[in-house]
């Protein structure tokens, strides 16, 4: 993630920010130029910013809601912002706690639309494209539902990724966390692994890729409903780590893109805030080869997966020492084994073909 400034003061700002803490600037993300811009002091328009080349005007979930922080320029007819367009069905802000909840859950996929954005994805909304379009649904379970089976299941279909509210719940997500043996649960990761079901249709399927595809992570032609019980059965494999990248990837070819897809996201944000920041990594104990890194690149713009891999590393090194120090578990729990490596380096591949 890049880092903002306040166009009026030049205080640092966080992506999520709506006022500069500096200032007292109201301030808003706009999508088309990637930057934060500041908005006049006449709250009765908030439309023309400071120091910008064009007018804007707050979305309307900023406007309404304040779940958003992103702007629409004043020349676009659409009320909503290119994130908060994509949503088909928003939580019933009736229900208590239901606000909150959707604020967190439009916070992580605001980073995921960025990212998208950054890597230059196809992304359009389900109105402008019915069949290939984008679409979300953040829905709560109804308090009359019981059974797991009745729930609502975050997933992907056909464009349409359904997100349970719940996951923005800190003490549910912690319970899934156990329940599902998921070490690395966020809501982010959910978002952006949904999401890679909706890039394997836009960039694998029925595409020159598709047997390349098939060659890295297996044959998506099996029974996908059967595969998932024999994984929640039986659990993964042994030895699972030598080639996914959770246990939940070897469950299905599908699944194993999914995983891969959202860890190249997290890999790429991560190493772009690096950037943002400089960073170095230069332990003073005793060299080793590959603990050294100095990310003087933008990984949404390296062509060279080896390069984006080869500072990755050493930085998870870095920020798991980090962590332990503070009395955390590792930040980044994984192990990326050669044959993770390879597929990783296959939907970097894919992202920079399409």
């Amino acid at each position: 993630m890049r880092l903002f400034n306040c166009p009026v003061c030049r205080n640092l700002l966080y992506f999520e920010n709506v006022v500069c803490t500096q200032c007292g600037h109201q301030i808003g993300f706009a999508p088309e130029i990637l930057s934060i811009v500041a908005l006049q002091d006449d709250v009765t328009e908030n439309r023309i910013p400071v120091g910008a080349s064009a007018a804007y005007r707050k979305c309307k979930n900023y406007s309404e809601h304040n779940v958003c922080n992103w702007l629409v320029a004043e020349s676009d007819n659409e009320e909503y912002c290119r994130a908060c367009r994509l949503n088909d069905t928003i939580p019933n802000l009736a229900t208590e706690g239901n606000l909150s909840l959707w604020h967190t859950m439009e916070k992580e996929k605001r980073r995921l639309i960025y990212s998208v954005i950054q890597l230059g994805l196809p992304l359009t909304g389900k109105e402008q494209d019915t069949v290939a379009g984008l679409s979300f649904s953040f829905l709560s379970d109804s308090p009359a539902q019981f059974s797991e089976r009745e729930r609502v299941m975050t997933g992907h279909s056909q464009g349409h990724i359904t997100i349970n509210l719940a996951e923005a719940d800190p003490a549910e997500r912690e319970r899934m966390r156990h329940q599902m043996a998921e070490p690395y649960r966020t809501i982010l990761g959910h978002i952006r692994h949904e999401s890679g079901h909706y890039y394997w249709d836009r960039l694998i399927a029925n595409s020159p890729l598709l047997e390349a595809c098939r060659a890295v992570f297996g044959d998506e032609t099996r029974d996908y409903s059967q595969a998932l019980q024999s994984h929640y059965a039986s659990g993964p494999p042994e030895n699972w780590q030598n080639d996914y990248v959770s246990s939940y990837a070897s469950s299905h070819a599908w699944e194993d893109w999914a995983e891969s897809f959202a860890h190249y996201l997290h890999i790429v944000d991560t190493l772009e805030t690096a950037y943002q920041f400089d960073l170095q990594v230069r332990p003073r104990a005793a060299k080793s080869e590959g603990y050294e890194a100095d990310v003087e690149f933008n990984p949404y713009n390296q062509s060279d997966f080896k390069i984006i891999i080869e500072h990755w590393l050493p930085l998870t090194y870095a920020l798991n020492s980090l962590n332990r120090s503070m009395g955390h578990s590792h930040a980044y729990p994984f192990v990326l084994s050669p044959k993770v490596i390879a597929k990783l380096e296959f939907v970097h591949q894919s992202i920079r073909a399409c």
